[in-house]
């Protein structure tokens, strides 16, 4: 099964060719991605016009490349895979309507991925893992707990009531003036900080849900960095320290909680897995295998390049949906909002339009 994988969710370009052989195993044939960093630095984030606008220049030249340096022609695809969702909205319409185009010239089914679901089946496409295991989603537009009970059965057991992981560490960059994209160097200047000096808050912590809160930890720090202007450079750092500490205890705490909810409903998970652009930062992967020591159970971070958006986990999430006799119709819709676990409810106070709602 040969499947092509486009990714437009946020402001990474990419399209990839992912096989699954009949005894389940993957082959990654090609995985093409093409940043959008440069021009969004100086705004200091994302903004949605300006990265469908990239979409649309890019995503046909990167298809191809995908197609040509996988060695494939469109005649031998088994599907086209599309990231339909949730995400910044003419980023999505962009790259599912090229998806259509292709399945409808070439005959092609169609199937209509939900980003989040491509993150959750990621590691069977480089390790195949084996159900049920415990996903941790931390990105800039997410933060989840999931359990991943099988392909389309999907439990969510904590979310984020307001800034998702990611968000929060590019915030408290740009407050503290810090180059665009922060979460990197949040940690780089973390690294030569205090982390002692500034006692933030541990927000959720001892809770007995596993939901997260970021904003009054946000707050905490824009408070102090107030406080000490002008800042010096070793403020900085040590305000960086002190806010990485804080979330590094809450995540810990939130995923302890997250993997007793887990086993309680569905027993010892196979793995802990961690997913998303956070998982890239040393000191939360430290602090993620401790939990899964703790619980006795295996860590699994996949390759960098994987963790973050890229082609081959939509395509890899097709081809999974496939092997089910799971396609779609050219109808599917571009979808903003769109719930993992079709049963999840917001929590209470959540105002976060990019969590997956």
């Amino acid at each position: 099964m040969l499947v092509l994988g486009i990714e437009t969710t946020c402001d990474e370009t990419a399209a990839a060719v992912v096989e699954r052989q009949a005894d389940g195993q993957a082959r990654i044939l090609s995985n093409v991605v093409r940043s959008q960093t440069d021009e969004h630095a100086r705004f200091g984030g994302v903004v949605p016009e300006i990265a469908a606008r990239a979409h649309v220049d890019l995503l046909d030249g990167i298809v191809a490349s995908a197609m040509k340096e996988a060695g494939v022609g469109y005649g031998q695809l088994s599907a086209v895979a599309a990231a339909a969702g949730p995400g910044l909205i003419g980023g999505v319409i962009v790259g599912l309507t090229t998806a259509k185009a292709i399945a409808m010239v070439h005959d092609t089914p169609l199937i209509a991925v939900n980003h989040l679901e491509a993150h959750a089946l990621t590691p069977r496409l480089t390790c195949a893992l084996a159900f049920p295991y415990c996903l941790f989603l931390a990105s800039g537009g997410h933060t989840q707990i999931v359990a991943v009970v099988g392909v389309g059965e999907y439990v969510r057991l904590g979310t984020t009531v307001d800034d998702a992981m990611g968000e929060a560490f590019d915030k408290v960059a740009k407050m503290l003036s810090l180059p665009y994209p922060g979460g990197p160097q949040v940690e780089r200047a973390a690294a030569g900080g205090d982390p002692t000096r500034f006692a933030f808050p541990r927000p959720m912590l001892g809770r007995p849900d596993a939901n997260f809160s970021l904003s009054g930890l946000k707050t905490a720090v824009r408070n102090e960095a107030s406080r000490l202007e002008p800042l010096e450079p070793q403020d900085i750092s040590d305000l960086c320290a002190s806010f990485q500490a804080a979330v590094l205890e809450a995540t810990a705490d939130r995923l302890t909680v997250g993997l007793r909810l887990f086993e309680e409903r569905f027993g010892t998970p196979r793995a802990l897995v961690a997913a998303g652009g956070v998982a890239a930062n040393h000191a939360i992967r430290s602090a993620l295998q401790d939990v899964a020591a703790t619980a006795q159970t295996t860590l699994i971070i996949p390759p960098p390049a994987l963790c973050t958006d890229n082609g081959a986990m939509i395509a890899w999430a097709g081809a999974e949906r496939m092997a089910l006799g799971l396609t779609d119709t050219l109808e599917a819709p571009p979808r903003a909002r769109w719930l993992l676990d079709a049963n999840a409810k917001a929590p209470a106070g959540h105002a976060n339009s990019r969590a997956g709602y």
